[in-house]
């Protein structure tokens, strides 16, 4: 592992890490749009599953389990499905194909972020559209590692209160970073032979160094201004992952 994997590595997580503390989400998607610009997105996704899957327990406990997988189980059986067996090319495939779809998907999810509009209640369609918004992310998700669109707006769709929300995406983060690990095959949570255990160490370190910064940081930071920095950086690497990709 080169001088410049060994320190970009740990910071990049340090800053998703922190990225997660503050906002409660936005660990893979961060790593990913970061690592992406500098490694294969099969390689940058074996290192965010470890991090992501640790950092996403703690968020998955609370109260409100047994109401969440009576209203939402359509949305993650789609989820869990489409990351498994989605026919369309995924981060293995060759050429500049990942790059450019993550890129397109952090342009979507970062504009999306800054405009905020608002999405009417789904109401009795609640579960085929949970469906429906399961099985697109699914495919984005076995495409990109990123598991965020359009699944996090259909949830906020859904006008939960906000402990609700929040154990809401840590489990369904966490139902897709299982599947995605599936999906690349048993050895996919230490990334083969593609890097070191060293550096899924200083990734999964860095990142709850992070995670206890930005707990720490999230009464001092105004919330509104970070998200909007936050989706504006989201646009501009997206922009410059197309642009690289042409």
């Amino acid at each position: 592992m080169d001088t410049l994997w060994l320190w970009s590595i740990p910071l990049v997580f340090l800053a998703a890490g922190a990225v997660k503390g503050v906002s409660g989400m936005g660990l893979p998607t961060f790593s990913m749009a970061l690592l992406g610009l500098f490694m294969p997105a099969t390689t940058a996704a074996t290192l965010m599953l470890l991090p992501s899957l640790l950092t996403n327990v703690a968020q998955c406990i609370g109260p409100h389990a047994g109401d969440l997988w009576r209203r939402l189980w359509p949305m993650w059986l789609g989820l869990v499905a489409a990351t498994l067996w989605s026919p369309l090319p995924d981060l293995a495939s060759t050429g500049t194909t990942a790059r450019a779809t993550l890129g397109a998907v952090l342009v979507v999810y970062g504009l999306w972020g800054l405009v905020k509009p608002a999405l009417p209640q789904p109401g009795r369609f609640a579960l085929p559209a949970g469906s429906l918004a399961g099985m697109l992310s699914g495919v984005l998700t076995a495409a990109t590692g990123v598991f965020v669109m359009p699944m996090t707006p259909f949830l906020q769709s859904l006008r939960m209160e906000k402990d609700a929300l929040i154990q809401a995406l840590g489990l369904s983060f966490l139902l897709a970073t299982l599947a995605l690990a599936a999906r690349l095959g048993p050895v996919a949570l230490w990334g083969g032979s593609a890097l070191p255990l060293t550096a899924h160490a200083l990734a999964l370190l860095a990142a709850f160094a992070g995670l206890w910064l930005g707990a720490r940081w999230r009464q001092r930071l105004p919330l509104p201004v970070f998200q909007r920095a936050l989706f504006a950086v989201f646009t501009a690497l997206g922009l410059l992952m197309l642009a690289r990709a042409m």
